[in-house]
């Protein structure tokens, strides 16, 4: 048990990745003092940042692709896309906006469909990886290779196996990556975790986490494979399954909620959906960045039959070896409270979506932090305590990280952690029992079915190698 109360804090973890003592499969190394010429050198034009946004639905164009484009230190030079229908608006989107800007006609983005090809083009600095979860990791660990700096989407990866193999990519090459965590750039979420590090509601012992469930579906017969889409590139590492509209995304929508956030093939479901947002939020607060829980349990509810069979309903209790108790239920209110000897802090999204097709209902009137204790919240952060590091907006955050080379706000290994934490919770859920996990191992206790769940096969060409 003792390992596990020295479980890996961030401190640590920044120590041991820059003298190579934390040691894997892949490696790690830390970051290069010299900087990439393509970004800064002579003649680089105007010194933009060139980005390749790989993924052109509706989070890229709605949130991702914008959140980068409105800074005059990059530019979006090319996008992709397995379906080429969709990659032909991103490029109109992005060609509109530039022309839109600069008050003139403006043609000045590649079109690809196959994202290799884009991470090989050598004019292009860094990459937006705005993909279905199955994706995230294996773009993001060749975009890494490539020599690219990275904004992706969470979930940090399909399985811990892959996060793993993803943070030793990117410690390994030393490149950029950042989580798209937007709360940790929203300030009721900063404000929040640095109220309960400096103690504001006495000793921390408890979290409350409310996450929302999916519905199921109905079955989907098998439909032709439109030919604007790669559907076997679109499968990846996953096993090959016949095309149904519903099982991807619509062909004549953008903004809808795509089929494959409710197939377990593809996610875990809202566990990772949205819990990575929230547990991660948690864990900055807990001061646990870089560990996990120490015991796990869970139950949840399963479509019994139909396309979609992502969990329902559900609820997971977690501890953590600083003795605080986590809780994840979808009937608690969409947020994160924070219980204390003292008193107790909520905090949420208030009116903020990241799409407009976000599942998650607003309240009206729906404060984003509120308390036991006003005078908790209306507390000011000393010089002297802990303050957290403040970024006003999460692109741009991984913009200047790639300029200074310093970490970003959420940096792959935090993502990684908070990814596994919500993995972990969905074995438990899966397996009906409790799990015991060590978070520097990153394996079950004792527990061989658990741990033939880090991981999944992977189908070839694609697999991680």
């Amino acid at each position: 048990m003792q390992h596990i109360e020295n479980a890996i804090n961030r401190r640590n973890f920044i120590k041991a990745t820059a003298t190579g003592a934390l040691t894997t499969s892949l490696g790690i190394s830390g970051f290069p003092t010299i900087l990439p010429a393509s970004v800064f050198g002579k003649n680089a034009p105007s010194n933009r940042i060139n980005v390749g946004a790989i993924g052109t639905g509706r989070i890229s164009l709605g949130h991702d692709m914008p959140g980068v484009m409105q800074y005059d230190t990059a530019r979006i030079m090319a996008v992709c896309d397995v379906d080429s229908k969709r990659a032909e608006i991103g490029k109109k989107f992005v060609n509109d906006y530039y022309a839109k800007n600069n008050g003139k006609a403006y043609d000045g983005v590649t079109l690809y469909t196959d994202f290799r090809e884009l991470i090989q083009n050598k004019d292009i600095d860094a990459v937006i990886i705005s993909t279905p979860d199955h994706w995230h990791a294996p773009i993001a660990i060749l975009a890494a290779e490539a020599g690219k700096d990275i904004y992706m989407q969470k979930p940090a990866s399909l399985t811990i196996s892959e996060g793993r193999a993803m943070s030793n990519a990117v410690h390994r090459t030393g490149r950029i990556l950042q989580i798209g965590s937007q709360q940790r750039s929203s300030p009721q979420f900063r404000y929040a975790a640095e109220l309960v590090r400096n103690g504001r509601i006495g000793e921390l012992k408890t979290v409350s986490i409310g996450l929302p469930g999916d519905p199921g579906g109905d079955e989907e017969p098998p439909m032709p494979i439109p030919e604007n889409l790669n559907y076997d590139m679109w499968l990846g590492t996953t096993p090959y399954v016949y095309y149904t509209e519903n099982r991807v995304h619509p062909q004549n929508s953008i903004e809808a909620r795509p089929g494959w956030l409710r197939c377990e093939q593809f996610g875990a479901g809202m566990i990772t959906g949205w819990g990575s947002h929230h547990i991660d939020s948690a864990h900055w607060a807990m001061d646990t960045e870089y560990t996990g829980p120490i015991e796990v349990s869970g139950w949840a509810e399963y479509p019994a039959s139909g396309l979609w069979d992502v969990h329902g309903k559900f609820q997971t209790e977690s501890l953590y070896a600083n003795g605080v108790k986590m809780i994840v239920n979808n009937e608690f209110d969409n947020g994160i409270k924070f219980e204390g000897t003292e008193g107790w802090i909520f905090v949420t999204r208030g009116d903020y979506a990241a799409t407009a097709s976000d599942p998650v209902s607003k309240k009206k009137g729906s404060k984003a932090l509120t308390a036991s204790n006003s005078k908790i919240i209306t507390s000011v952060i000393e010089p002297n305590e802990i303050h957290l590091t403040d970024s006003k907006e999460h692109h741009g955050n991984w913009l200047e990280s790639i300029k200074t080379r310093q970490p970003p706000i959420a940096p792959v290994e935090v993502g990684h952690r908070s990814c596994s934490a919500c993995l972990v919770q969905q074995i438990a859920m899966k397996l009906k029992r409790k799990v015991y996990w060590d978070p520097i191992k990153e394996r079950f206790r004792n527990d061989d079915e658990a741990n033939s769940m880090l991981s999944r096969p992977q189908r070839s060409p694609w697999a991680i190698s």
